[in-house]
């Protein structure tokens, strides 16, 4: 089984316009989410997929590979649709140019469902929500599960709702943007019509729910944090001062 990952990236984000190239501890932030990607096991090639001659330019200056996509894509799957018609992949893994505490384990996890049983097609991580401030957080997108851990919704609003129990008794969890394809399904993403529930949360995923495809979640432990505002940006370079992870590609990418 061949498997690639795709880091989609661009410069016109409206939260925080730039930030794929925005410093964490010296290199950009995509460079991290590069690295670590590629410290994957599992992973047979990385690239980065993006609209913007500047990030190009900076993900081949640390020895990257960079495919350029059309600047008319809104979703970061129809981006990585795009840059793997041209290559050769059982399973394509998306990870988001926003998620640069993102551990090698994390990808692993992601990718069990789909070894394990050929009808999954595609997976989300999902990370337990602790606080009801993150609950809030419409740059946090929720997601609500069946039984046997498939997706039900996807939303940026506080789902489940707090009004009938106290957030301590239910459960809530995050989507965390690692997120396998199988490569025919990501080519079908690529292909089916954008959807009302999907326009009006901003979420890739409910595309697929509403076309009537299933996603399986796989529920992880690590506590990562995207960045989708400047203040996401000094926290999580905070908290990467200490990550044993950075020292071993930091000394090699200065």
């Amino acid at each position: 089984m061949r498997i690639v990952a795709g880091i989609p990236a661009r410069m016109g984000s409206s939260r925080f316009p730039g930030k794929p190239l925005a410093p964490i501890l010296g290199i950009s932030m995509i460079e991290h989410v590069y690295h670590r990607t590629a410290m994957c096991g599992m992973v047979d090639e990385v690239f980065v997929a993006t609209c913007d001659e500047e990030i190009r330019l900076a993900v081949e200056g640390f020895g990257g590979k960079a495919i350029m996509t059309s600047d008319a894509h809104t979703r970061a799957s129809d981006r990585i649709a795009e840059a793997i018609e041209g290559l050769e992949a059982d399973v394509v893994v998306m990870i988001q140019g926003d998620e640069p505490m993102i551990v090698p384990e994390m990808i692993e996890a992601s990718l069990k469902p789909m070894i394990q049983d050929s009808a999954v097609q595609c997976v989300n991580l999902a990370k337990r929500i602790e606080s009801e401030q993150e609950h809030r957080d419409p740059n946090t997108i929720k997601v609500v599960m069946d039984r046997r851990s498939d997706a039900l919704y996807f939303s940026r609003e506080p789902v489940p709702t707090g009004h009938v129990q106290s957030f301590s008794k239910i459960p809530v969890f995050k989507q965390v943007c690692i997120i396998p394809f199988r490569r025919e399904s990501l080519i079908n993403f690529g292909s089916l019509e954008p959807t009302a529930l999907e326009i009006a949360e901003s979420v890739d995923m409910l595309r697929f729910l509403e076309h009537g495809y299933p996603v399986r979640l796989v529920e992880t432990d690590v506590a990562t944090y995207a960045v989708d505002t400047p203040a996401d940006l000094a926290r999580v370079e905070a908290l990467m001062r200490q990550d044993p992870l950075v020292q071993q590609y930091l000394k090699i990418a200065k």
